[in-house]
């Protein structure tokens, strides 16, 4: 069984990153989708209500599951013995930062591939913090994040 771990802090979870998840799992026979922490990022939703969020966003797809995650992601990954970590990549910027990402976890486990999967077009300028922004100044977010995440937004920016 071919297992592949999908991080990242989904705050929030956007069309984006369901693309890639969604796309992962075509590939993979299951994946995990890891919603952790980051010491380094200010967060708008809580753990649980970005867990929650992605579980809500990715409930449809029978290979996935969400789960919540703190700590070094290539740890979780042998744990959930997977083969893969996705990365999804947006523009060169991000392509640099995924590139380094891989090489650093290749010299920690090199059983462990990163897999990168470019964004579709119509995607590439979503990002959790230009949906963020979009909220703030209350601009629409139909087909750029799900319901739940649109209210939760919504609500948050009030």
């Amino acid at each position: 069984m071919k297992i592949a771990v999908y991080p990242g802090t989904f705050d929030p979870i956007t069309i984006g990153h369901i693309d890639i998840a969604k796309r992962s799992a075509k590939l993979f026979d299951k994946v995990y989708v890891l919603v952790s922490t980051h010491q380094n990022k200010t967060m708008l939703f809580d753990p649980s209500q970005r867990l929650s969020m992605a579980q809500d966003a990715l409930k449809d797809v029978g290979n996935i599951e969400v789960l919540a995650h703190d700590g070094l992601t290539l740890t979780r990954a042998k744990q959930l013995h997977a083969c893969a970590l996705i990365r999804g990549v947006r523009q060169l910027k991000d392509y640099e930062y995924e590139l380094n990402q891989a090489m650093c976890n290749a010299y920690i486990d090199a059983d462990i591939e990163t897999v990168l999967l470019f964004a579709d077009a119509k995607y590439a300028f979503v990002s959790s913090s230009a949906i963020k922004e979009l909220a703030r100044y209350h601009q629409p977010l139909k087909h750029l994040v799900s319901d739940m995440v649109a209210d939760a937004l919504n609500k948050a920016y009030q």
